[in-house]
C-alpha cells in the first residue's frame, strides 16, 4: 500500500465525513508536534481548500524529524470553511485578506520563528521523512535553498503507469533544466530556504505566478539552489497544475511550451522580464 493512501481516504471529503477519531488523531498529534523554540517552520498556505486542507494537515502531523518544528496556517481570503478547519483542527494560523500565494507566503514568512523555513500547499499530502531529508542538504555549507520533485496521486483519469511516464519524462527535463536555471525548476510546494535571508529579500505580490521561482532567484546571492531526488522526500498532489487534460494531452502542451525556449536550458540566466499577463 502506498504511503499516502490513509491521507487520500480524506482527500477531497467535507470534514463531516471525515471519522471524528481521525479528527481527533491529527489535532493530538499536530499539537504535539509544536515546540517552543522552533528551528523549522512548516507554513500551510490554503485559499478555498477546505476539502483538502484536512488530509494535509494528517501528513504533516505524522511528520518525524530530529529538529524542533512549528507547524502553522494561512488561511488567504477563503470563502468556504478553510478557517473553520483550522480552527477545528487546533493549527495556530493566521488570517491574509489580500488574495495570492505571494501575500499568503509572506504573511507566513513573517509571522513564523523558525531559522528554515518550509512552504507547504494545503493540496499536498507529505510524507513522514520530508523534512529531514530536506534539511540533510539545505544546511550544508554554500545552499541557501532546497527544491524536490513531486508526484500525482493515480484515480481513475490518470493510471499509475501513465502518471509513471509523466513524471520520469518531467523529471528528466528538470533535471537537465536545473544545472544552468534551477530557479526555474523551484515549485512552492516543493520548497524549503533559510528563512533569514529570505527576509531581507522580498517575496512578489505583483505576479499571479512564480513568486517560489522568483525568491528562490534572489537566494542565489547567499549560496546556491540545491535539488533533492530522494523519493522518500516526494510529496503526492492534486491535479491543478494540469487541469482536466488527459496526461497525454497535458505532457502534448508542456513539451509545446518548453520546446518554444529550450535554448534556455544551456546557459545562466540573472533577469526575467515580466510578462504582461502575469503580472497582477
Amino acid at each position: 500500500m502506498a504511503w499516502y493512501n490513509k491521507y487520500l481516504s480524506i482527500y477531497d471529503k467535507p470534514i463531516d465525513e471525515i471519522p471524528v477519531a481521525v479528527l481527533d488523531e491529527i489535532r493530538e498529534k499536530l499539537a504535539s508536534s509544536q515546540s517552543r523554540e522552533p528551528v523549522v517552520s512548516v507554513v500551510v498556505i490554503a485559499h478555498n481548500e477546505g476539502r483538502c486542507l484536512a488530509a494535509c494537515l494528517w501528513s504533516l502531523s505524522e511528520l518525524k524529524s530530529s529538529h524542533p518544528l512549528e507547524i502553522i496556517g494561512v488561511n488567504n481570503n477563503s470563502s468556504d470553511n478553510t478557517e473553520d478547519i483550522y480552527k477545528t483542527l487546533g493549527l495556530p494560523y493566521f488570517n491574509e485578506p489580500r488574495q495570492s500565494p505571494g501575500f499568503a507566503r509572506r504573511c507566513g514568512l513573517y509571522n513564523s520563528r523558525g531559522k528554515y523555513h518550509f512552504f507547504i500547499d494545503a493540496d499536498t499530502v507529505y510524507p513522514s521523512g520530508y523534512i529531514d531529508i530536506m534539511m540533510s542538504t539545505l544546511l550544508k555549507p554554500g545552499v541557501s535553498c532546497v527544491g524536490a520533485l513531486w508526484s500525482f496521486y493515480p484515480d481513475e483519469k490518470h493510471s499509475a503507469a501513465g502518471l509513471f511516464i509523466f513524471e520520469a519524462i518531467r523529471d528528466f527535463f528538470l533535471f537537465v533544466q536545473h544545472f544552468k536555471r534551477p530557479e526555474l525548476c523551484v515549485r512552492g510546494m516543493v520548497f524549503a530556504f533559510n528563512a533569514d535571508y529570505a527576509r531581507h529579500e522580498n517575496i512578489r505580490t505583483d505576479i499571479k505566478r512564480g513568486e517560489d521561482g522568483s525568491l528562490a532567484l534572489s537566494l542565489k546571492k547567499y549560496g546556491r539552489i540545491a535539488f533533492i531526488h530522494d523519493r522518500k522526500a516526494r510529496p503526492v498532489t492534486g491535479y491543478g497544475t494540469l487541469g482536466n487534460d488527459s496526461l497525454m494531452k497535458s505532457l502534448m502542451k508542456r513539451v509545446r511550451m518548453q520546446s518554444k525556449g529550450i535554448w534556455r536550458i544551456f546557459y545562466k540566466k540573472e533577469h526575467y522580464e515580466d510578462s504582461k499577463d502575469n503580472l497582477v
